[in-house]
């Protein structure tokens, strides 16, 4: 399952927010199976604090455990906020590292730069 941050918006810190956003997104968790991982997608947040954090991942971290996989970008708020959580909560999310990587290619795209996603794990 994917959840992508950005359909709650792109700025994302207050703690009420956080909590109504994990409320509103609970009965669509119930459809989870055990073998599958829940990924969040943290493309197109431009602001994330431990606030908002600590109230939509944290109780995601405990009922999916390792589960949980973490797509991060390049974004400090993103990956500073994740740091104090973890610090915080004394737990380690599984992550996955995002990045824009630009790569030449001629065929399709008249010798255009095409970007292409990376992912390191």
């Amino acid at each position: 399952m994917n959840i992508e941050l950005k359909k709650f918006g792109t700025v994302l810190t207050s703690r009420q927010a956080g909590k109504e956003a994990l409320s509103a997104f609970t009965p669509t968790l119930n459809d989870v199976k055990d073998n599958q991982d829940v990924i969040v997608d943290f493309d197109g947040v431009t602001t994330f604090s431990p606030s908002w954090g600590d109230e939509f991942l944290r109780p995601l971290h405990e009922k999916f455990g390792n589960r949980l996989v973490l797509n991060v970008t390049d974004n400090l708020s993103v990956k500073l906020s994740l740091e104090i959580l973890e610090e915080s909560n004394n737990i380690i999310f599984r992550k996955r590292q995002y990045a824009l990587k630009i790569q030449k290619t001629a065929q399709g795209s008249g010798g255009r730069m095409l970007p292409r996603h990376v992912v390191r794990e």
